[in-house]
Parts: C-alpha cells; sequence; structure tokens
C-alpha cells in the first residue's frame, strides 16, 4: 500500500480484485509462448510473440497486484493505479451501510460487487470484482463497531477526568448555602452520570464508589 498510514492506524485487511482477472492474461502469454515455438525461436523471430506474450501477462498482473481495498482501523481506502497512483478514502465514521451481491460465476469463485454508502455527498461508493466480499463487508462492520466503542470511551474518560475535577474543586468563592443548594439540587443528575461513565468502562468499580462517596459526602 502507497497511501501513508496516521498514527495509531493499523492495517486489518488487504484485498484484492478477483483473481479471475488474470485467466485471460495468462492465457494471452502461454499462447506466445507457444506462437515462438511454432514460428521458429531465433532463426524466424518467433522469440518476439513470447516476449509479446510474457510482457502483457507480467503488466496485467502486476496491475492486479497494485489494485487493492484496505480496512483500518480508522478508514476504508481504495487504492490503484501502477505508472499512476489513485487513491479513494471512506472515515469509518462517515459509511452508513455496506452491502454486497455476488452472481452465481462469483459465488463459484468468491468474487462480487461490494456498495459502501456514506454520508458525503457523492454518494454510494462501488468495488467490483472484489475477491472475499463478505469478508471485506464484515471486517468494515466489526471496524465500525470498534471505532465507535473507542470513541465513545475516550469521550467517557474526558466527561470523568472532567467530573473528578469538578468534585475535587467543588466550588471555591460560592456562599455555603448556595454550594449546598447546588449539590442537593444537581445530585441525581451527577450521580446518573457517573454511573455511566462506570458503564462505558471510563471508571472501575473502586473509582466509581470513590467519587460517589466524595459526591454524597462520605
Amino acid at each position: 500500500m502507497r497511501t501513508p498510514i496516521q498514527n495509531g492506524e493499523k492495517i486489518l485487511l488487504v484485498t484484492y480484485s478477483s483473481w479471475t482477472l488474470l485467466i485471460l492474461p495468462f492465457f494471452i502469454a502461454l499462447a506466445g509462448i507457444v506462437a515462438s515455438y511454432f514460428i521458429g525461436f531465433i532463426d524466424h523471430y518467433g522469440w518476439i510473440a513470447a516476449v509479446l506474450g510474457i510482457l502483457y501477462g507480467c503488466w496485467k498482473y502486476f496491475v492486479w497486484k497494485v489494485n487493492i481495498w484496505v480496512v483500518t482501523n480508522f478508514r476504508v481506502i481504495d487504492e490503484s493505479g501502477l505508472l499512476s497512483h489513485y487513491a479513494k478514502e471512506s472515515p469509518l465514521d462517515k459509511i452508513n451501510n455496506v452491502s454486497y451481491d455476488m452472481t452465481p460465476m462469483g459465488r463459484l469463485f468468491n468474487y462480487g460487487h461490494v456498495e459502501i454508502q456514506t454520508a458525503a455527498e457523492v454518494g454510494a461508493t462501488d468495488y467490483f470484482n472484489v475477491s472475499h466480499p463478505r469478508r471485506l463487508k464484515d471486517t468494515i462492520t466489526a471496524a465500525q463497531s470498534d471505532y465507535k466503542t473507542l470513541q465513545s470511551t475516550a469521550q467517557a474518560r474526558q466527561m470523568a477526568a472532567a467530573f473528578n475535577e469538578s468534585i475535587g474543586q467543588g466550588h471555591p468563592g460560592a456562599h455555603p448555602a448556595q454550594q449546598a443548594h447546588t449539590t442537593s439540587s444537581n445530585i441525581a443528575a451527577e450521580l446518573e452520570k457517573l454511573f455511566d461513565l462506570k458503564q462505558k468502562g471510563a471508571l472501575s468499580e473502586e473509582e466509581y464508589q470513590r467519587a460517589k462517596s466524595r459526591l454524597l459526602g462520605h
């Protein structure tokens, strides 16, 4: 893959176009070699047919090799181009739906069409002749789930840090009666928020109990 990897990014899956796309180039290369034998490999310049066939087969192979789809823990990358370079990215948090379909021939050789619907104005992105389309779809779906969990946990930890800081600092400068009124009016909401942070994994049981005790003044 030629697209630079971001900090903290991990590659989860790299998949290619179906290997069946290489069948025709293979037979063309083979036909060139056979033709060179019958024409005459040296005396009658038959080697030209062999070289052209092999070059064509190699070209198609390397074009196939760089036409890839990559799933990371941040995005889906569509990359192609042997001499040139084309890359299109779909961030996981912008993907709304992933689907795939396979023709009878595709089911036989395990390739198909994958459609990714994003929140962007361009709409759906279509990938054709994808090898193992279900694996690509399932990997994207799992990566999305993990990404949402990671984002939720990070937000929860930020909330927990701010919550603990607010408990520790209190409201210096405020009148004691005002502080008591503020605490009593918000304590139910703060306890609910604290419990929610525990459920999201931002707080351990010990941290939850300690923060709860501080909140209740025990």
